[in-house]
């Protein structure tokens, strides 16, 4: 199912197969994501025991990364994304009628398990389904439709919540988890490979393999899901700082999301043209440079101004991470060099606000924007030193 000169079909078939369940079951984890805190508090639980029911997502989520790896070469992508919808259909049950806080975290901590699982297998079946020649832009196209779920899904779980209350918002989002398993089931297999390999892949084999690649390529683009990530962690946090009201700060989100929702497929367009330097250098240059004179922004214009050229910055780098991660994978192993790629790219995404709340804890916070840029400007020069462009003829 190769992209070739035949790409209008294929394209038009990926759309239904891959990104149409995608987004809706991303528009289903969207519209749960802000209310999860809300139900632990209805049970209960204290804010801080809702703060780490809420983080138990993101936790299981690294911690599913490897066995993700193992799922996926073991049993196939198609398979292990049907799996994993229909244990994410059951979470979403739990936690609709949990009957306290522990039933809840466990049930978040699972869909944090299989969300690797589901990120994972969809990277790792475009990588082989798609030809290296539209790569960047199928996966930058899955970039963009993970941000459409995540903008459109809150606003589907703020209407279920208002007319259902919370309970329902769960209910719906299993449902959506439903018809993306559904659909799902039409995802043609990937072809068996000419020459498997005599033994299993082992993942150990496979991580110390490719270790040099993680600690270059992979740094980087873990240094770029630290910049990205800040920007949710630290905008939030500036607009409070320099007094604006939560209206003022909800526009001014609005408008970074915006911009970042609209620029994904011309990101992947650059990349399969001109190459994945020519976004990943650039995305890292303009988001660590808005961080780093983000003290300077005073008032709503100016931090208007400062998020929006984040959103632009993030949006033309959606799928790159991806792609980078997609290149380097070897033919016979891959579903494990994701789940390490992952690991590697998940770390960083975890250090972001975790960095900036320590920073803030002892300086100012425009210390820890000063920080964040500096990181960023460092790992633009790192990606640009280690990031290896794939031969594509005729490019």
């Amino acid at each position: 199912m190769a992209l070739n000169s035949d790409g209008g079909a294929s394209w038009r078939r990926l759309a239904v197969v891959i990104y149409l369940p995608t987004a809706v079951s991303f528009i289903g984890f969207g519209a749960i994501a802000p209310l999860v805190p809300l139900t632990a508090r209805a049970l209960g639980a204290s804010v801080a025991e809702a703060a780490l029911v809420v983080a138990l997502m993101g936790i299981g989520t690294l911690i599913g990364a490897l066995p993700a790896g193992v799922i996926a070469d073991r049993f196939g992508e198609k398979k292990s994304l049907v799996g994993a919808m229909v244990v994410d259909i059951g979470c979403l049950l739990v936690c609709a009628f949990a009957p306290n806080t522990w039933v809840l975290a466990g049930a978040v901590f699972v869909t944090g398990l299989s969300g690797a699982m589901l990120s994972l297998a969809r990277q790792s079946y475009l990588t082989v389904a798609v030809g290296l020649e539209y790569r960047a832009r199928a996966l930058s196209t899955l970039g963009g439709v993970f941000r459409i779920g995540s903008l459109l899904g809150p606003l589907m779980g703020a209407a279920v919540v208002t007319v259902w209350g919370l309970q329902a918002a769960y209910l719906v989002a299993a449902g959506t988890s439903l018809l993306a398993a559904t659909v799902t089931m039409a995802l043609p297999e990937l072809p068996t490979p000419e020459h498997p390999p005599d033994e299993p892949v082992r993942l150990a084999q496979v991580l110390r393999r490719h270790a040099h690649t993680y600690a270059t390529a992979g740094v980087g683009a873990a240094a770029l899901m630290l910049v990205r990530t800040s920007r949710d962690a630290l905008l939030p946090l500036w607009c409070e700082q320099v007094g604006l009201d939560a209206a003022a700060t909800s526009l001014i989100f609005a408008l970074s999301s915006g911009i970042d929702m609209t620029l994904f497929y011309l990101g992947g367009s650059v990349m399969d043209r001109f190459g994945r330097r020519w976004v990943s250098v650039p995305s890292m240059v303009i988001m660590s440079l808005c961080f780093a004179l983000l003290p300077l922004a005073h008032s709503v214009v100016a931090v208007a101004l400062f998020a929006a050229a984040l959103g632009l910055g993030n949006g033309i780098s959606a799928g790159v991470v991806m792609t980078i991660g997609s290149d380097a994978s070897p033919a016979v192993g891959r579903p494990q060099f994701l789940a390490g790629w992952r690991l590697t790219t998940g770390i960083g995404q975890a250090a972001g606000p975790l960095l900036i709340t320590a920073i803030a804890a002892l300086a100012p916070l425009g210390a820890a924007a000063l920080a964040i840029g500096a990181i960023g400007l460092t790992g633009a020069g790192w990606l640009w030193l280690w990031v290896r462009e794939p031969s594509i003829q005729g490019r």
